[in-house]
């Protein structure tokens, strides 16, 4: 698996995307504190952290790149270890994606003639409704008298 974003642990730990980040940092929160469960030769294999230190340590500190790459990594760790993990946190990070879509910058334009009735600018926009007048009859080319087209 792919290490997790250091730019989105970072914007969930700092708060980022209102109540949806909250939910993923608690979401993340609850992940991290499961019983880990390593496969059968994990005597083998080198001692591995839970990852509870660095998700506390990032969430004193948002800002501090370090402390996103030490989660990060331990979480990329952790799931190499455990296969119930993985898949969880796989689960985890598609959910917690939706935050950064959330973040993304809105540029809005309007460009091109005269528009008439409501125009909207914002995003993610649903359940509206408008009603609106037809818009004025188009004048013939040339014709600057004031009144309709005769």
């Amino acid at each position: 698996m792919d290490p997790v974003s250091l730019g989105l642990l970072a914007a969930l730990a700092g708060g980022a995307g209102g109540e949806l980040g909250r939910d993923a940092w608690a979401g993340l929160s609850a992940l991290v504190r499961r019983p880990f469960r390593r496969g059968e030769d994990h005597e083998r294999r080198p001692a591995l952290t839970s990852g509870e230190e660095e998700l506390a340590h990032l969430a004193q500190d948002p800002d501090d790149e370090t402390r996103a790459q030490a989660l990060s990594a331990a979480l990329a760790a952790r799931a190499a270890q455990d296969a119930e993990f993985h898949t969880a946190l796989a689960a985890w990070l598609r959910q917690a994606e939706a935050v950064r879509a959330e973040e993304a910058p809105v540029n809005n334009t309007i460009s091109g003639g005269t528009q008439h009735g409501p125009v909207l600018q914002g995003r993610d926009f649903s359940g509206l409704t408008f009603t609106t007048t037809p818009a004025p009859a188009a004048r013939p080319h040339g014709d600057s008298r004031g009144g309709p087209p005769q």
